[in-house]
């Protein structure tokens, strides 16, 4: 069987699980006192199904290889890590800077920005770590043996657009036990892409920008220029509506035509290409690429 199809198995099992095991888990969570919505409840035990069930295909997915390769020599690559968070954050600053030269500006004290910018950080380090650990190093990777190198770059990537998009379209609390609400979940996160003209600018975006990441990868052989991109990249999302949400209304191709603000717009789209195409500079200087 091939890593590709025996990974989709595996990703599938994990998610009806998670749509069986969901209901059960809010209905415990809402018992004991604490307020999650569903939504965030779903995904969260997806993540667990998921993990579990490449656990048990291990081996014959050959995780072990493939993370090791990914991760080699840490103590090397926090410069690598650097910089890519340092492209990212700059940007996405370019971005802003936008804004603000068209009227937006903060709606909020820039003491409580500064409160929140550690939380963000922390965040984008362990989303980070994670997705590039999944997306490139596991699917990407494993992908490159049953296709072509190219091709799996870019099925790579849209499935990581996907992953992205194909979220529960609004949060809402639930009480008690409801056993195929999970199942609802899914069936509304899926129905997003029902509408193909309003969900494209998004799944663009994020397609371009997985792009980006697993083309650092290939050139660097590990992920940790990709990680350190990935985290600047989440930090500079979670901050832009912070930065701009006031004053002028921004224009769409600035703002974005889709569900997730700036990345579903034209502005960032340019600057992914742009990023795409200065890869290899960016890579290259002072860096070697790593034997696999």
């Amino acid at each position: 069987m091939s890593f590709t199809l025996r990974l989709t198995i595996a990703l599938i099992a994990g998610v009806v699980a998670a749509a069986i095991l969901s209901p059960f888990v809010a209905a415990a969570v809402a018992a004991i006192g604490f307020r999650f919505p569903f939504p965030r409840i779903f995904d969260r035990v997806v993540m667990v199904t998921v993990l579990g069930a490449l656990l048990m295909q291990a081996r014959q997915l050959g995780l072990a290889r493939l993370l090791r390769t990914a991760y080699a020599r840490p103590g090397l690559n926090y410069a690598r890590s650097t910089r890519g968070f340092l492209i990212a954050i700059a940007t996405v600053a370019i971005l802003v800077a936008a804004a603000l030269a068209m009227g937006a500006h903060s709606g909020e004290p820039a003491s409580r920005i500064w409160r929140i910018l550690p939380k963000y950080f922390l965040s984008a380090i362990a989303i980070a770590i994670i997705e590039e650990g999944f997306f490139r190093a596991i699917l990407f990777g494993g992908m490159t043996g049953d296709f072509e190198r190219t091709a799996a770059l870019v099925l790579s990537s849209a499935i990581y657009s996907l992953a992205h998009l194909v979220r529960a379209p609004a949060h809402y609390y639930v009480t008690g036990f409801h056993p195929w609400l999970g199942f609802h979940n899914l069936a509304a996160s899926a129905a997003q892409l029902s509408h193909p003209t309003v969900a494209f600018p998004t799944f663009f975006g994020l397609f371009l920008l997985g792009l980006v990441l697993a083309e650092a990868y290939v050139l660097t052989g590990t992920v940790y220029f990709s990680m350190g991109l990935h985290a600047g990249f989440v930090v500079g999302a979670k901050m832009w509506p912070k930065l701009t949400s006031a004053g002028v209304a921004l224009p769409r191709w600035l703002e974005g035509w889709g569900r997730i603000p700036l990345i579903s717009g034209a502005a960032a789209w340019a600057m992914a290409i742009a990023i795409l195409l200065l890869l290899r500079p960016l890579t290259r200087r002072g860096f070697q690429r790593q034997a696999t």
